[in-house]
């Protein structure tokens, strides 16, 4: 399992969600709100891991999609 944070002063909640589903062929994703983060907890799933995709790479693409969805959604990161 591997723990991504984003920190709610910088990322929209609506595109960790549209994140989260675009990878949901690939990743079990867990959501939490906690501590002023939006929390995911990912795990490779089965088909994925069998396709030969690691979690920490999905993992990380989740994340970077995330980011590239806050900024398009606010106009700029900061």
């Amino acid at each position: 399992m591997t723990e991504l944070r984003f920190d709610e002063a910088l990322y929209d909640g609506f595109a960790i969600d549209e994140a989260a589903k675009v990878f949901e062929p690939f990743l079990a994703i867990e959501r939490e709100r906690a501590g002023g983060f939006f929390v995911l907890r990912v795990s490779l799933t089965e088909a994925a891991a069998a396709d030969g995709h690691v979690e920490a790479d999905a993992a990380a693409e989740l994340a970077n999609y995330a980011l590239g969805k806050t900024i398009e959604r606010k106009g700029s990161f900061t």
